[in-house]
Protein backbone atom coordinates (compact mmCIF):
# COMPACT_ATOMS: atom_id res chain seq x y z
CA UNK A 1 0.00 0.00 0.00
CA UNK A 2 1.35 3.32 -0.57
CA UNK A 3 1.87 5.87 1.97
CA UNK A 4 -1.09 8.03 3.14
CA UNK A 5 -0.57 11.75 3.11
CA UNK A 6 -1.23 13.77 5.40
CA UNK A 7 -1.95 17.01 6.50
CA UNK A 8 -1.94 18.71 10.37
CA UNK A 9 -4.32 21.40 10.87
CA UNK A 10 -3.67 23.20 14.05
CA UNK A 11 -3.17 26.66 15.18
CA UNK A 12 -0.62 26.16 17.84
CA UNK A 13 2.93 25.04 16.67
CA UNK A 14 3.54 23.29 19.67
CA UNK A 15 0.49 21.02 19.32
CA UNK A 16 1.35 20.49 15.50
CA UNK A 17 4.86 19.39 16.63
CA UNK A 18 4.14 16.78 19.30
CA UNK A 19 1.46 15.46 16.52
CA UNK A 20 4.11 15.23 13.85
CA UNK A 21 6.60 13.39 16.24
CA UNK A 22 3.90 10.70 16.82
CA UNK A 23 3.24 10.54 12.82
CA UNK A 24 6.60 10.26 11.77
CA UNK A 25 7.07 7.05 13.75
CA UNK A 26 4.59 4.99 11.44
CA UNK A 27 5.85 4.27 8.15
CA UNK A 28 2.75 3.64 6.15
CA UNK A 29 2.23 7.83 6.68
CA UNK A 30 3.72 10.84 4.53
CA UNK A 31 3.22 14.36 6.50
CA UNK A 32 2.93 16.25 3.24
CA UNK A 33 1.64 19.86 4.77
CA UNK A 34 0.48 21.62 7.92
CA UNK A 35 -2.01 24.65 8.13
CA UNK A 36 -2.99 26.99 11.40
CA UNK A 37 -5.92 27.36 10.01
CA UNK A 38 -9.26 26.52 8.10
CA UNK A 39 -8.25 28.82 4.65
CA UNK A 40 -5.21 27.11 4.37
CA UNK A 41 -6.11 24.15 4.94
CA UNK A 42 -8.97 24.58 2.24
CA UNK A 43 -6.29 26.13 -0.02
CA UNK A 44 -3.81 23.10 0.70
CA UNK A 45 -6.95 20.38 -0.31
CA UNK A 46 -7.40 22.24 -3.37
CA UNK A 47 -4.18 21.40 -4.21
CA UNK A 48 -3.37 18.02 -3.33
CA UNK A 49 -5.16 14.92 -2.43
CA UNK A 50 -4.97 13.99 1.33
CA UNK A 51 -5.46 10.50 2.54
CA UNK A 52 -5.71 11.66 6.31
CA UNK A 53 -6.58 15.16 7.61
CA UNK A 54 -5.56 15.75 11.72
CA UNK A 55 -7.47 18.54 12.53
CA UNK A 56 -8.41 20.74 15.32
CA UNK A 57 -11.59 22.13 16.43
CA UNK A 58 -11.01 25.47 17.77
CA UNK A 59 -8.95 27.93 15.58
CA UNK A 60 -9.44 31.67 14.54
CA UNK A 61 -12.15 32.18 12.22
CA UNK A 62 -13.80 29.16 11.14
CA UNK A 63 -13.84 26.11 13.28
CA UNK A 64 -12.48 22.54 12.19
CA UNK A 65 -16.27 21.57 12.62
CA UNK A 66 -16.86 23.88 9.88
CA UNK A 67 -14.34 22.57 7.32
CA UNK A 68 -15.69 19.29 8.38
CA UNK A 69 -19.49 20.18 7.10
CA UNK A 70 -17.97 21.18 4.42
CA UNK A 71 -15.18 18.36 2.82
CA UNK A 72 -18.61 16.18 4.12
CA UNK A 73 -20.36 17.42 0.75
CA UNK A 74 -17.52 16.94 -1.61
CA UNK A 75 -16.59 13.49 -3.03
CA UNK A 76 -12.90 11.68 -2.13
CA UNK A 77 -12.60 13.76 0.67
CA UNK A 78 -9.42 12.94 3.08
CA UNK A 79 -10.49 10.70 6.25
CA UNK A 80 -10.63 13.32 9.13
CA UNK A 81 -9.34 12.87 12.30
CA UNK A 82 -10.09 15.26 15.09
CA UNK A 83 -7.06 16.07 17.63
CA UNK A 84 -8.67 18.39 20.03
CA UNK A 85 -8.30 19.64 23.76
CA UNK A 86 -12.22 19.96 24.08
CA UNK A 87 -13.89 16.78 24.66
CA UNK A 88 -17.50 18.59 24.54
CA UNK A 89 -17.51 18.11 20.52
CA UNK A 90 -17.37 14.59 19.89
CA UNK A 91 -20.61 13.80 18.76
CA UNK A 92 -20.96 17.28 16.39
CA UNK A 93 -17.50 15.65 15.26
CA UNK A 94 -19.06 12.23 14.21
CA UNK A 95 -21.87 14.02 12.33
CA UNK A 96 -19.28 15.28 9.81
CA UNK A 97 -18.09 11.22 9.17
CA UNK A 98 -15.08 11.70 11.33
CA UNK A 99 -13.44 8.67 11.56
CA UNK A 100 -11.90 8.93 14.99
CA UNK A 101 -12.16 12.08 18.21
CA UNK A 102 -8.31 12.17 20.21
CA UNK A 103 -8.28 14.21 23.14
CA UNK A 104 -4.75 16.24 23.80
CA UNK A 105 -2.40 15.22 24.97
CA UNK A 106 -1.79 12.44 22.78
CA UNK A 107 -1.78 8.66 23.90
CA UNK A 108 0.27 7.02 21.62
CA UNK A 109 -2.02 3.85 21.67
CA UNK A 110 -5.10 5.66 21.26
CA UNK A 111 -3.63 7.37 18.17
CA UNK A 112 -2.36 3.66 16.52
CA UNK A 113 -6.29 2.36 16.86
CA UNK A 114 -7.54 5.30 14.94
CA UNK A 115 -4.94 5.22 11.97
CA UNK A 116 -5.72 1.41 12.28
CA UNK A 117 -9.46 2.25 11.52
CA UNK A 118 -8.06 4.54 8.45
CA UNK A 119 -5.85 2.14 7.35
CA UNK A 120 -8.78 -0.64 7.32
CA UNK A 121 -10.94 1.93 5.65
CA UNK A 122 -8.37 2.58 2.46
CA UNK A 123 -7.89 -0.90 2.15
CA UNK A 124 -11.62 -1.66 1.78
CA UNK A 125 -11.58 1.38 -0.70
CA UNK A 126 -9.15 0.33 -2.75
CA UNK A 127 -10.94 -3.32 -3.44
CA UNK A 128 -14.22 -2.52 -3.94
CA UNK A 129 -12.69 0.10 -6.58
CA UNK A 130 -10.46 -2.49 -8.46
CA UNK A 131 -13.77 -4.83 -8.50
CA UNK A 132 -15.97 -2.28 -9.91
CA UNK A 133 -16.54 -2.17 -13.64
CA UNK A 134 -14.93 0.25 -15.39
CA UNK A 135 -17.91 2.89 -15.94
CA UNK A 136 -18.30 4.23 -19.57
CA UNK A 137 -17.54 7.69 -19.67
CA UNK A 138 -20.50 10.05 -20.08
CA UNK A 139 -19.75 12.94 -22.47
CA UNK A 140 -22.32 15.05 -22.20
CA UNK A 141 -23.51 16.06 -25.13
CA UNK A 142 -27.36 15.07 -26.43
CA UNK A 143 -28.23 15.78 -29.97
CA UNK A 144 -31.61 16.81 -30.82
CA UNK A 145 -33.65 18.06 -34.25
CA UNK A 146 -33.77 21.59 -34.37
CA UNK A 147 -35.30 23.16 -37.51
CA UNK A 148 -34.51 20.22 -39.87
CA UNK A 149 -30.95 20.06 -38.24
CA UNK A 150 -29.18 17.63 -35.62
CA UNK A 151 -27.43 19.78 -33.21
CA UNK A 152 -25.93 18.12 -29.72
CA UNK A 153 -26.94 20.10 -26.66
CA UNK A 154 -24.58 20.18 -23.45
CA UNK A 155 -26.28 18.68 -20.54
CA UNK A 156 -25.64 21.53 -18.05
CA UNK A 157 -27.74 23.22 -20.35
CA UNK A 158 -30.85 21.37 -19.58
CA UNK A 159 -33.14 22.20 -17.41
CA UNK A 160 -35.47 19.12 -18.20
CA UNK A 161 -36.26 16.28 -20.24
CA UNK A 162 -40.39 15.11 -20.60
CA UNK A 163 -42.11 12.14 -22.46
CA UNK A 164 -44.94 13.25 -24.46
CA UNK A 165 -47.40 10.96 -26.34
CA UNK A 166 -44.55 8.51 -27.46
CA UNK A 167 -42.02 11.69 -28.05
CA UNK A 168 -39.15 12.91 -25.42
CA UNK A 169 -38.72 16.42 -25.33
CA UNK A 170 -35.63 18.39 -23.68
CA UNK A 171 -36.33 22.11 -22.35
CA UNK A 172 -33.76 24.69 -22.00
CA UNK A 173 -33.56 27.89 -20.86
CA UNK A 174 -35.80 29.55 -23.68
CA UNK A 175 -36.30 26.49 -26.42
CA UNK A 176 -37.96 22.70 -26.68
CA UNK A 177 -36.01 20.19 -28.41
CA UNK A 178 -37.13 17.20 -29.92
CA UNK A 179 -35.05 14.13 -29.06
CA UNK A 180 -35.08 10.07 -30.61
CA UNK A 181 -33.98 8.70 -26.89
CA UNK A 182 -35.96 7.70 -24.64
CA UNK A 183 -36.21 8.66 -20.94
CA UNK A 184 -34.75 6.00 -19.86
CA UNK A 185 -31.82 5.73 -22.08
CA UNK A 186 -31.38 9.66 -21.04
CA UNK A 187 -30.93 8.82 -17.57
CA UNK A 188 -28.08 6.32 -18.50
CA UNK A 189 -26.25 9.01 -20.82
CA UNK A 190 -26.72 11.90 -18.06
CA UNK A 191 -24.76 12.41 -14.96
CA UNK A 192 -26.79 10.43 -12.14
CA UNK A 193 -25.32 13.36 -9.64
CA UNK A 194 -27.26 15.98 -11.55
CA UNK A 195 -30.29 14.37 -13.27
CA UNK A 196 -33.04 12.94 -11.33
CA UNK A 197 -36.10 10.60 -12.42
CA UNK A 198 -38.37 12.57 -10.35
CA UNK A 199 -41.38 10.87 -11.89
CA UNK A 200 -42.05 8.71 -14.94
CA UNK A 201 -42.93 11.03 -17.45
CA UNK A 202 -39.83 13.51 -16.55
CA UNK A 203 -36.02 13.76 -15.84
CA UNK A 204 -35.15 16.83 -13.95
CA UNK A 205 -31.62 18.92 -13.70
CA UNK A 206 -31.88 19.43 -9.75
CA UNK A 207 -29.36 21.99 -9.71
CA UNK A 208 -31.92 24.15 -12.18
CA UNK A 209 -34.73 23.70 -9.49
CA UNK A 210 -34.97 27.14 -7.27
CA UNK A 211 -38.43 26.79 -5.56
CA UNK A 212 -40.32 23.32 -4.04
CA UNK A 213 -43.86 23.41 -3.68
CA UNK A 214 -45.78 20.75 -1.42
CA UNK A 215 -48.92 19.30 -2.55
CA UNK A 216 -51.93 17.46 -0.27
CA UNK A 217 -50.98 14.36 -1.94
CA UNK A 218 -47.95 14.10 -0.78
CA UNK A 219 -46.79 15.13 -4.25
CA UNK A 220 -44.16 17.81 -5.10
CA UNK A 221 -43.73 20.61 -7.83
CA UNK A 222 -40.31 21.87 -8.72
CA UNK A 223 -40.19 25.51 -9.92
CA UNK A 224 -36.85 25.42 -12.55
CA UNK A 225 -35.31 28.59 -13.43
CA UNK A 226 -35.74 28.32 -16.87
CA UNK A 227 -37.36 31.81 -18.93
CA UNK A 228 -40.56 30.55 -18.21
CA UNK A 229 -40.37 29.21 -14.97
CA UNK A 230 -41.87 25.75 -15.62
CA UNK A 231 -43.17 23.57 -13.21
CA UNK A 232 -41.89 19.78 -12.84
CA UNK A 233 -43.77 17.58 -11.22
CA UNK A 234 -42.46 14.88 -8.62
CA UNK A 235 -44.14 11.62 -8.15
CA UNK A 236 -45.64 10.93 -4.66
CA UNK A 237 -42.69 7.62 -4.96
CA UNK A 238 -40.21 10.06 -5.82
CA UNK A 239 -40.81 13.09 -2.97
CA UNK A 240 -39.51 11.04 -0.48
CA UNK A 241 -35.90 11.11 -2.41
CA UNK A 242 -36.16 14.30 -3.47
CA UNK A 243 -36.98 15.91 -0.11
CA UNK A 244 -33.94 14.23 1.49
CA UNK A 245 -31.73 14.85 -1.34
CA UNK A 246 -32.29 18.87 -1.02
CA UNK A 247 -32.48 18.63 2.73
CA UNK A 248 -35.82 19.41 3.36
Amino acid sequence: MEKLKVLIVDDEYPARKELRFHLEKCENLQIVGEATNVREATELIKALDYTILFLDVNMPGSSGLDLGKTLQEQENSPFIIFVTAHEEFALDAFKVDAVDYILKPIDSQRLDKALKKVIQQVRISTVKSENKPQEKKLLGLIPVEHKGKTILIEEEKIFFIYACNDYTYIKTDKEKYLTRFTLKELEQRLNSHIFYRCHRSYLVNIKQAREVIPLYNGTLVLTVDDEQRSEVPVSRSQAKKIRQLLGL
